[in-house]
């Protein structure tokens, strides 16, 4: 639902962000239009329904700039002396503030706000594009110091018909938080997935679904993720500085089982912290283990058992193992809907692993 009434938008950018955007804004009636470097993806998105092509010179009231990191000054400054107000959805947010008021000078800054929705996949390209993307999720709007109130009031109100949940943060400040929750967690993925390539064949063969979770992001774009990482590079820093006391400390740990302990229960103590569902607090969770024959129909078969028992799945995972007859669903749930769950599931003839 939104309370968006304001005139068509121009999404600059028809990758996974820019297609998505124009999939969310579509399906509640706004008006998009279209524009790539590659006329194959404006194709590709408006066949998918994100919008039309932009009309050659005529100019949207707003713009949405969803293009690499590198050319969002350029894009923003052109939209922003062609009169229209203007946000982006670049990861990284103080550096463009500078960059942008380098090349617009500070009035046509206050029609400027930046925003970053926190949503996205290892998947890029408008194929990759999904109206459903950013339901629920955080989108940053991250006014400076000059932006205008119209401005503010109106990318949040296209965010909110996105679909997101708006979070109101300061450009420097919100560096700072992607460093620690998005980029961080990036590299360390990349360094496991890294540590890979130099494994015997046969260590690969004992791979399970935990290396799985840990270095699926890792298969990122390289040169996206370079941009983005660069630009943040002094926020990150500070945060990978941290990180390398923390691993000395863990190589000494090892010797020391009570500071071992200490850093495991860190561990279990920061998944507490990270927000649940629509950003409220987390809640108690288990988990329910269940074979599920590896052929057509049967992973259906489980949701809709699973739905007609009553019980909501918070999260789900998958563990494909090679050469296994059967894969194994785990099913996360609330705590107090588990082991009903287990029963139930059980009196359906599924096998379920307790």
């Amino acid at each position: 639902m939104s309370d968006w009434d304001g005139d068509r938008i121009h999404v600059v950018g028809a990758g996974l962000l820019g297609t998505s955007i124009g999939l969310a804004l579509a399906r509640v009636g706004v008006e998009v239009w279209l524009s790539d470097r590659s006329q194959d993806n404006v194709r590709t998105a408006a066949g998918l329904g994100a919008g039309v092509p932009a009309p050659h010179g005529r100019t949207a009231p707003v713009v949405v700039v969803a293009v690499p990191p590198t050319s969002i000054p350029q894009v923003v400054a052109r939209s922003l002396a062609a009169g229209s107000l203007v946000t982006d959805v670049g990861s990284v947010k103080w550096p463009l503030v500078e960059r942008i008021g380098r090349l617009v000078g500070p009035e046509a800054l206050t029609h400027y706000v930046g925003s970053h929705p926190m949503a996205g996949s290892e998947r890029s390209g408008p194929l990759a594009a999904t109206a459903a993307l950013f339901d629920g999720r955080p989108w940053a709007i991250t006014p400076h110091a000059t932006s205008s109130d119209q401005a503010v009031d109106t990318i949040e109100l296209l965010a909110a018909a996105c679909g997101a949940a708006t979070v109101r943060i300061t450009p420097r400040d919100h560096d700072r938080a992607v460093a620690l929750t998005s980029h961080l967690p990036h590299l360390m993925a990349v360094l496991v997935a890294g540590r890979l390539l130099d494994a015997d064949p046969r260590q690969l063969a004992l791979s399970g679904q935990g290396v799985r979770d840990v270095t699926r992001i890792a298969a990122g774009d390289p040169a996206l993720w370079r941009q983005i990482l660069i630009s943040n590079a002094p926020a990150l820093r500070e945060v990978l500085s941290d990180i390398q006391l923390e691993l000395d400390e863990l190589i000494g740990a090892l010797d020391e089982p009570e500071d071992l302990d200490e850093v495991l229960r860190r561990g279990v103590a920061g998944t507490q912290v990270i927000p649940g569902k629509h950003g409220g607090p987390a809640e108690e969770t288990a988990s329910v283990h269940v074979s599920v024959p590896d052929h057509p129909g049967e992973l259906a078969r489980l949701f809709h058992d699973v739905g007609e028992i009553g019980t909501n799945i918070e999260d789900l995972r998958i563990d494909h193992d090679p050469g296994r007859p059967v894969g194994l669903v785990e099913l996360v749930v609330k705590d107090t809907s588990a082991d009903p769950l287990r029963d139930a599931l059980e009196a359906r003839d599924w096998v379920v692993h307790r």
